[in-house]
């Protein structure tokens, strides 16, 4: 286990905000958002108080400056995933880098009666991008199916793809169940059969080692705010042939060579050309350093941690009799239920009264709700600086959740 007396002292969060409802802060709503160490806090200062300047924008040392820490976050990222600066784009999130993907390169490839294949888990920003390629293109979204406990196995993957499948875009981590897809192995499936396979990485870049070219996808997206940088950064891999073979989302300054009065337009070669207009430069300092703190923590470390605090938790939830679990045996460190006779949302306000904080509701994963049979659950989610006594009170408090009413009359 990792020394969270430690790690706590590096987030603010923990000594600024100790408390929520007048109890100690218990964070349990990880997947959601999570908490920024100093070094994070410093670098984004750092750029608006030492080195504010546009990049890319002007002759001056100042903007030199920035040229130079941009190019520096680059790489930093890229060998984050295991990849090259050059196939490696900023963007302002997961569902900016899904949205790219899915206009950029889907839209622009797919035709009637071409398919798209999905999965129930999937979060919103991986389904409705998809759907709406699917409407101006005329092609169709399919589902894999999922097995009895809700994973995405590569044989079932085989058993629907078609001739027609040109994209395969799923979740490495789903975020209401925490299931983790074996992506090599439907890389290898997807590309067998002619189609493209992309990754959403929002629930496992911060959580797990990565390297994609030993994954082979052909696209991964994650976001900084999941992975202790700033909210409104994120990042786009691709392989760098299939970038230069993707659309430009946005276009404006600072992503083309040139235009003229004719309309004549060339774009700069990627990852600019999907950088459109002013950047989020404080933002992808922000990212760096998060990347850096993690990287002086451990991946491997970080990822024992949390299969730990899992495990703990599902043993310690087990035993209590009104507790449904639905997601015992999955990797992350994500545990997601229902308390019998109490509505996720009520529960989960009960659980802020005792000062923990967890998600509720659907999880932005609205087709999962048919296949949980439940309209909504409650999801507590962990991190590097989570501890068993966090886990501990989450317990106790689920133990004593027949008095949920109190919480609207405190």
């Amino acid at each position: 286990m990792l020394d969270v007396k430690k790690i706590r002292a590096d987030f603010p969060m923990y000594y600024n905000h100790p408390q929520m409802q007048g109890k100690p802060l218990i964070w349990l709503d990880n997947a959601s958002t999570t908490f920024k160490p100093d070094s994070v806090i410093a670098a984004i200062t750092r750029y608006y108080t030492e080195e504010t300047s546009n990049s890319h924008r002007g002759d001056y040392d100042l903007s030199y400056h920035a040229d130079l820490a941009v190019a520096e976050a680059r790489k930093t990222v890229a060998a984050f995933i295991g990849a090259k600066p050059e196939e490696t784009v900023f963007t302002a999130g997961t569902t900016a880098s899904l949205n790219l993907v899915a206009f950029g390169y889907g839209a622009k490839h797919l035709q009637a009666g071409d398919e798209i294949l999905l999965t129930e888990a999937e979060h919103a920003s991986n389904v409705l991008p998809w759907f709406k390629v699917a409407e101006m293109t005329g092609c169709r979204v399919g589902y894999i199916p999922l097995t009895k406990e809700g994973r995405l196995t590569p044989e079932n993957l085989e058993k629907v793809i078609t001739p027609r499948t040109k994209i395969v875009s799923v979740a490495h981590i789903t975020n209401v169940l925490g299931y983790q897809a074996d992506i090599k192995a439907l890389a290898a499936i997807a590309h067998k059969h002619g189609a493209v396979l992309v990754c959403d990485g929002a629930q496992s870049v911060p959580h797990i080692a990565i390297n994609v070219k030993d994954l082979d996808c052909d696209f991964l997206a994650f976001s900084g705010h999941k992975l202790c940088g700033p909210t409104g950064i994120g990042v786009l891999y691709g392989k760098y042939d299939l970038l230069v073979d993707t659309d430009p989302f946005m276009t404006g300054g600072g992503m083309n060579a040139k235009f003229d009065l004719c309309g004549d337009v060339g774009y700069l070669a990627p990852p600019l050309r999907f950088e459109a207009g002013t950047q989020h430069l404080a933002g992808i300092y922000g990212l760096k350093a998060a990347i850096d703190y993690l990287q002086s923590v451990g991946m491997d470390r970080i990822e024992a941690h949390e299969r730990e605090l899992k495990r703990y938790a599902v043993e310690k939830l087990s035993k209590l009799d009104k507790v449904i679990l639905y997601n015992k045996d999955s990797e992350a460190g994500i545990v997601t239920f229902n308390i019998q006779g109490i509505f996720a949302q009520d529960a989960a306000t009960f659980l802020n009264s005792r000062g923990i904080a967890v998600r509720s509701g659907q999880h932005c994963a609205k087709i999962l709700t048919d296949f949980l049979g439940t309209l909504a659950t409650v999801r507590a989610s962990f991190y590097l600086y989570t501890s068993k006594e966090d886990i501990d009170a989450l317990v106790d408090a689920i133990a004593h959740s027949e008095d949920y009413l109190d919480a609207y009359f405190l």
